[in-house]
């Protein structure tokens, strides 16, 4: 066995209350390294073709990576993955915290749940014993008050705790998997997921010490190597550091990528109401830090007065002042951190909840709905109230319309019928982060072609053309017009350095504005594992699991047409900002990135990259 892994899958069988342990293949070490490329091929395996995610049937992964719980920056991400219940895609998200360390101190690089419990139930994953545990009398309670009744339960206050909340109990698609209370697992309906299977939560412990490394100095010296790249990226240094995700909000607002009004606006002058000085100003914030974290870019917050006064919680982050805020024309700071801290303690994706919530908002702005649909809610662009309201509503699926609105912005569109799906602001079924895609056409790219639908992070392509970031590792040399679909090809190598750090288990803001580097990462997996890699091997691993992941999804019919942008973005110049008059030649962009990617017309893989990849 290589260093850096157990080896070892753990099972857990709800249905029969059961576990056993399997060893994993040397082939998917050397050919899928970890994390989200576990998660890939075991899903595409062993889960049966076309099933409905939300039965027992549905696989619910956590995986870790090589680097997880080793000196390397960052190392404390979990990657969850499932079939998700939200788009019928391959599922897969990752959240901070500690989580995936003390599964590895346990024993196991992956853990994997079968079946269905006959009743609310969370299990306790201690080394290598596994007990099952009545969750009966936290059902229904938030995920803070869950995590810390477990621990006292079972006596272990350094356990940490993987739950859901109100929302996935009650199967709200687009549910997350909640870690630590302010770290969520959240793009895709994870938590919908347990909640099928009635599994309340999965604490875990392991009382072993830190797997060794391959060569300790050669590991060493690549982890001081990339503490200082971090540290030498200004924006990292200088606004990260200091003031968290929200430092994001100012720049990209005048970038012209940070969505108003559910996508009819590119900038409005909310960076004075919401913007990362205002937060600091308006909030009474603290930092705190992910496992083995440099940066510490979480911030933990308080309201000091007004209607909300008192309440307080993790965040908000970036996106969900970006959700909760110009999306849906809101610039009262303290309503977005209350339906921040709503979204924590139910377990909710603040992701898709803010752009379902602007969706509807632009359906009442237009007519289609009204008070009545809405059961008494005014949703007027600005309402903070009625955010906040309806944000609880969706997490406790209270009423018809939140019920509806809880399956998701497209499926509610379909049921409402007339042009309401003109609104809702997606890719294959997965709401739009708020990230613009006129003023940057990687960004576009990003959400178009990503397995698991609408997707800002894989690759975060606004870097390169938006911010101008150059990079020698993924092929950009000089400055990128963000505005030409033209020479957008290193969005390919992007996403297979993006997708490295799902797979080996560490942090994407260590690298999201490249400052780790892919060799770096190459050094840090080789030296900790004895398997010699170059950057470039990395990257085509990359390339064979995001291939695999295009492969699951076709064979649950995804094609070409699920691979465009609402049409919006082909139709409607944006009306202001650096994009103003710009318009998203969809065709164009899939047409040169199926080239680049060896892929045919329709956006399948040819025989001969298949053969290439292995695959």
């Amino acid at each position: 066995m290589y260093n850096g892994y157990n080896g070892k899958v753990l099972n857990v069988d709800l249905t029969e209350k059961k576990y056993w342990v399997e060893q994993i293949p040397d082939e998917w070490i050397l050919n899928y390294v970890g994390g989200e490329g576990f998660g890939a091929k075991y899903l595409s395996l062993n889960l049966p073709e076309k099933i409905d995610p939300l039965s027992k049937d549905n696989k619910l992964l956590f995986i870790c990576g090589p680097l997880t719980d080793t000196k390397a920056p960052s190392c404390g991400r979990t990657v969850v993955m499932f079939k998700s219940p939200l788009t019928g895609t391959i599922g897969a998200s990752n959240a901070g915290g500690a989580w995936a360390p003390q599964l590895k101190r346990a024993g196991y690089d992956m853990l994997v749940i079968h079946g269905r419990a006959e009743s609310p139930t969370y299990i306790f994953i201690d080394d290598d014993e596994v007990t099952f545990h009545c969750a009966e009398k936290l059902w229904g309670k938030s995920t803070g008050y869950t995590e810390e009744a477990i621990r006292k339960e079972i006596g272990n206050p350094k356990a940490e705790v993987a739950c859901i909340g109100a929302s996935g109990e009650r199967l709200v698609r687009y549910a997350a998997v909640m870690m630590g209370n302010d770290h969520a697992a959240g793009r895709g309906g994870g938590g919908a997921v347990m909640g099928v299977k009635n599994l309340k939560a999965v604490a875990v412990y392991g009382s072993a010490n830190r797997l060794p490394v391959h060569d300790s100095e050669r590991f060493d010296e690549a982890v001081k190597k990339a503490i200082q790249e971090l540290f030498a990226e200004a924006f990292v240094k200088d606004e990260l550091m200091k003031y968290g995700t929200p430092s994001f909000f100012d720049a990209m607002n005048g970038l012209g990528l940070v969505p108003a009004y559910n996508w009819q606006r590119t900038t409005t002058d909310f960076d004075k109401e919401i913007g990362y000085e205002a937060y600091h100003r308006k909030l009474e914030v603290k930092q705190d830090r992910c496992y083995n974290c440099p940066i510490g870019c979480v911030r933990k917050t308080r309201i000091p007065e007004g209607k909300y006064k008192g309440l307080s919680g993790a965040g908000p982050e970036y996106e969900t002042v970006a959700a909760f805020g110009q999306k849906l024309g809101n610039a009262d700071l303290y309503s977005i951190a209350v339906a921040n801290y709503i979204s924590n303690d139910a377990g909710l994706d603040v992701i898709s909840a803010g752009q379902v919530i602007a969706t509807a908002m632009e359906w009442y702005e237009k007519g289609i709905i009204d008070t009545t649909t809405t059961e008494g809610l005014e949703l007027n662009w600005g309402n903070g109230e009625a955010i906040v309201e309806l944000v609880e509503r969706i997490a406790l699926r209270k009423g018809a319309f939140a019920t509806l609105l809880g399956e998701g912005s497209l499926r509610a569109a379909k049921e409402i019928g007339g042009n309401a799906e003109k609104f809702v602001m997606h890719v294959k079924g997965l709401e739009m982060a708020a990230d613009g895609v006129r003023a940057s056409k990687g960004e576009a790219l990003s959400h178009m072609i990503s397995p698991r639908g609408a997707d800002h992070l894989r690759p975060y392509g606004a870097i390169i053309d938006a911010f101008g970031y150059l990079e020698e590792e993924v092929g950009v040399f000089e400055r990128v017009d963000p505005l030409s679909e033209e020479n957008k090809v290193w969005v390919k190598p992007l996403e297979e350095y993006f997708m490295a750090t799902n797979l080996l288990g560490v942090c994407l803001f260590t690298s999201i504005t490249l400052a780790i580097k892919a060799r770096t990462w190459a050094e840090l997996y080789s030296s900790a594992t004895g398997i010699e890699c170059s950057y470039k091997d990395i990257f085509k691993i990359s390339e064979r699991v995001l291939n695999l992941e295009r492969l699951f999804n076709a064979r649950e019919g995804f094609t070409r047409k699920d691979d465009y942008l609402p049409e919006r973005f082909s139709k409607e110049p944006a009306p202001d900002g650096p994009a103003k008059g710009c318009v998203v030649n969809q065709d164009r962009l899939l047409d040169l990135i199926y080239e680049a990617k060896g892929w045919d017309s329709q956006g399948m893989p040819t025989r001969q990259k298949l053969d290439e990849l292995g695959l």
